[in-house]
């Protein structure tokens, strides 16, 4: 049965992304739209966040809210009273599940820590912690402002406070072994967490990182073969204590799968609200990429002024098609092949069982996953099944 571009996004539901854009520090490996500010007026802030939230009800109308995530930026440098007031201004047009998901995104420094407390109260169940290493020299190199030690400090106050927890780490840095890393993997897996979002370490241009690769003085980054090794140890390790590669990079027990990541994997709408935040919205029988302003004093004026600060473009069946692909494809469980017969109505399930593709894709109970080498070769393997999707 073939459905119109507006009722395929139920099959991921809805989500509210809330962007922070202001951090104590900027890291030198982060290309995010973060900036580092003195002076923050949260009584102005606060006036345009309540704005967007309802322009966008008035624009897409009733929903079920599935998640609401806070990133940035550091979303924990907020105070507990913004973060509660934004929450219920979204509950305010929205209907917010009684399963709803709301994550937000902390640094574990003594100031911060001291706060979590309060965003608890406020309405947040889910915190993710940016830990990135727990070896202080790496720390300091990727522009950390914590230690280790408070770090773990902070991830144990977090625990005893959140529904949820997770934490961050980044690997593939310079100069890290295999032995480093497993050690290091090891100690942060015997802390009895329930999900964990491990990251290679990317060299991103406009970064400070980035400007230091090109200009050839960023030394000791692993070549291929380590950085394959990495991936693959990350992989045994977590299965064996009970945290599987849910996606790509995020690893988790069953049940604690981060579902505001969910809704962005399996092609829900979510809105985003901030400056720099993207969204994917489905109204008026269309589907819509959108993008708000991206420098965030920008945004915040021409928010208060009252105009409208998204840029949207229509999203085309075909698009819509690739999308799904990139998208599900970084997951486990894939993509169920009644979904794709939505957007390929031809689909010859035989002809994603043979030659090269099967030592990338297979087909599992009706569904289109990728096998442990098709992952690692992401790109290739959908750019090959897309490939011959759009030849049939």
């Amino acid at each position: 049965m073939t459905i119109s571009e507006t009722e395929d996004w139920k099959n991921g539901g809805f989500g509210v992304y809330v962007h922070w854009p202001f951090c104590a520090a900027k890291c030198p490996y982060c290309d995010f739209n973060s900036h580092v500010s003195k002076a923050i007026d949260e009584a102005l802030w606060q006036s345009a966040y309540m704005r967007e939230i309802d322009r966008t009800a008035d624009l897409i109308g009733p929903r079920e809210v599935n998640s609401i995530f806070f990133g940035g930026g550091t979303p924990s440098l907020m105070s507990p009273s913004l973060v509660g007031d934004i929450i219920k201004k979204i509950a305010s047009h929205w209907a917010v599940s009684d399963k709803c998901e709301i994550t937000l995104e902390a640094n574990p420094t003594s100031v911060e820590s001291q706060k979590l407390s309060g965003f608890r109260a406020a309405g947040v169940n889910r915190l993710s912690m940016g830990i990135q290493s727990l070896n202080d020299t790496d720390l300091k190199r990727l522009g950390r402002l914590h230690t280790a030690a408070e770090a773990l400090q902070a991830f144990e106050i977090a625990r005893k406070t959140f529904d949820k927890t997770s934490f961050d780490l980044i690997y593939a840095r310079q100069n890290q072994t295999l032995d480093q890393w497993k050690n290091e993997l090891n100690q942060a897996l015997s802390l009895g967490l329930d999900h964990m979002s491990l990251y290679q370490l990317t060299i991103e241009s406009g970064t400070a990182f980035g400007d230091l690769y090109k200009a050839g003085r960023l030394k000791g980054l692993p070549d291929d073969d380590l950085a394959c090794d990495l991936y693959e140890i990350t992989q045994e390790l977590c299965e064996a204590c009970g945290l599987s590669s849910y996606e790509v990079s995020n690893h988790a027990t069953p049940a604690s799968e981060c579902r505001h990541n969910l809704v962005y994997w399996n092609c829900g709408d979510y809105a985003g609200i901030g400056p720099g935040a993207h969204g994917r919205l489905s109204y008026n029988n269309q589907r819509f990429a959108t993008e708000t302003v991206l420098q965030p004093n920008t945004w915040l004026e021409t928010v208060l002024q009252g105009s409208d600060d998204v840029s949207r473009s229509v999203i085309p069946l075909a698009d819509q098609a690739s999308e799904i692909l990139l998208m599900g494809l970084r997951l486990s469980r894939g993509i169920s092949l009644k979904r794709l017969k939505t957007f390929f109505p031809n689909l010859d399930v035989s002809a994603l069982a043979t030659g090269q593709i099967q030592e990338l894709a297979i087909i599992d109970e009706g569904r289109l996953k990728t096998t442990a080498r098709g992952r690692m070769v992401l790109n290739h393997t959908i750019s090959q099944i897309l490939s011959i999707l759009e030849g049939q």
